[in-house]
């Protein structure tokens, strides 16, 4: 056995040793890329987190960006790159339409310029392999909202008063005329079917007081509770507290204002109403409000009531935070604050629309106290409904052709917001806005 190895080492020596005594080193025959990165520039903030994937093909390569991995208006036209070589390539050089680079480690180069190829051969010269080069600067600005009108009309424009609400996956909207109630659904918005008149609703119902809990439909009417599952037919059932308003949908119940010798909120519940404890203490909006839950920063589920009118008809600059806490408090799990009592900045305003998006609290429409429209701009709240602003205008700002509107419904599905109808000093209208964040899920998809 030492004879063995003794002969292994002598062979191995003889492999290493030259004939001056040195020794032959072994080139690889490798060519190949595993990284490429830009480096970092102070001028373009995240040009260096930019992330390429190195793809090998049959006979080349392929080394491309993420779907959003360069930002948008990101300049590509002075950079400097950075390549990982699976070994020492003997050279290594990029070919451009105008020029050749032979790559020293501290080009700096214009990458706007295509195609681009990069080409390594291996130490002992044996192999070559090219690999084209997309980096792929984003075209849209992620932090402009793009609308698009999706239909006209869903009716004849007239006097009605309408609803929109989500019921499984499509959207109904229920319309009052004055003298008529009207059914229509739609599965995207574009497309729409006349569902007729639907059996049970009184004819004289605010419609714009129907929730849905994306199930079943709710409305109140004194101590009349009617539900439906499908918009067409209804159910009446008597409830122990007479219903001044429907309020929202939230922490999975439909929430009511009721008359319990005096306001108190109540949520349905076994075909009923189930008393809260939660009383406003101040003046509480009954018709014309803006609302909307949401889950907040701290993930406890909350709800905002903005604006409308109060029972004796004066318009509110109100803004109630509805609160629940999952772990028992001495009040219960649920509170009902008035925001606007210590933080009176919020200008009074009714029929507004209110959703939550891209976290954020986001108000459409309205008129104020003097019956004048409020505008075009939307308000926006970061802070869950403690401040307001108006958003952007060059970012945030819905289309010349809405106009300036009250009473439209907001919706979100899957990412878009939903304008649905509303009423403009002259006219009122049936047709349907969808508007995006272009960004609002790029993080999901890459």
């Amino acid at each position: 056995m030492k004879r063995f190895y003794y002969i292994i080492l002598c062979l191995t020596a003889l492999v290493l040793a030259s004939c001056e005594g040195g020794y032959i080193a072994i080139k690889s025959s490798v060519a190949q890329l595993t990284a490429f990165t830009f480096a970092k520039n102070d001028s373009m903030p995240g040009l260096a987190a930019a992330k390429f994937s190195v793809q090998e093909l049959l006979d080349t390569g392929l080394v491309t960006t993420g779907r959003d991995s360069i930002a948008y208006g990101t300049s590509l036209e002075r950079v400097v790159p950075r390549f990982v070589f699976a070994a020492t390539p003997s050279a290594a050089f990029l070919t451009l339409p105008d020029t050749t680079c032979i790559l020293t480690g501290y080009d700096t180069l214009d990458f706007t310029k295509q195609p681009m190829y990069l080409t390594i051969r291996s130490q002992d010269g044996v192999n070559t392999k090219v690999y084209e080069i997309v980096p792929t600067v984003h075209q849209m600005d992620p932090d402009l909202y793009e609308w698009t009108m999706l239909t006209p009309s869903v009716y004849p424009a007239d006097e009605s008063e309408q609803q929109v609400v989500e019921l499984g996956d499509d959207f109904v909207l229920l319309r009052n005329n004055g003298y008529s109630l009207r059914v229509y659904g739609s599965e995207d918005g574009i497309e729409w079917i006349d569902l007729g008149v639907p059996a049970g609703l009184p004819v004289n119902a605010m419609v714009r007081q129907i929730i849905c809990d994306g199930t079943t439909l709710y409305y109140g009417e004194g101590t009349t509770l009617y539900t439906s599952t499908d918009a067409q037919t209804w159910t009446a059932k008597t409830v122990d507290y007479p219903v001044v308003t429907m309020l929202l949908y939230w922490n999975t119940r439909v929430w009511a204002l009721v008359d319990n010798n005096g306001y108190e909120l109540a949520y349905c519940q076994n075909d009923g109403l189930a008393l809260s404890g939660l009383r406003p203490e101040g003046l509480f909006p009954v018709s014309d409000f803006a609302a909307v839950g949401f889950l907040s920063s701290s993930q406890r589920q909350r709800a905002m009531i903005v604006g409308g009118f109060a029972e004796d008809g004066q318009p509110l600059n109100t803004s109630w935070n509805l609160e629940y806490t999952p772990h028992p408090l001495p009040y219960g799990s649920y509170r009902l604050e008035e925001f606007s009592a210590d933080r009176p900045s919020f200008r009074s305003m009714t029929g507004a629309s209110l959703v939550w998006y891209n976290n954020q609290l986001m108000l459409f429409g309205g008129i104020d106290p003097d019956r004048q429209y409020i505008g075009s701009d939307i308000m926006v709240s970061t802070d869950e409904g403690i401040t307001w602003k108006v958003a952007d205008t060059l970012k945030n700002r819905l289309p010349e052709s809405y106009g300036v509107r009250q009473r439209q419904t907001a919706i979100v599905r899957d990412n878009n917001i939903y304008l649905f109808g509303g009423q403009d000093k002259t006219a009122c209208y049936s047709d349907v806005y969808r508007g995006r964040l272009n960004s609002i899920d790029w993080e999901k998809k890459d």
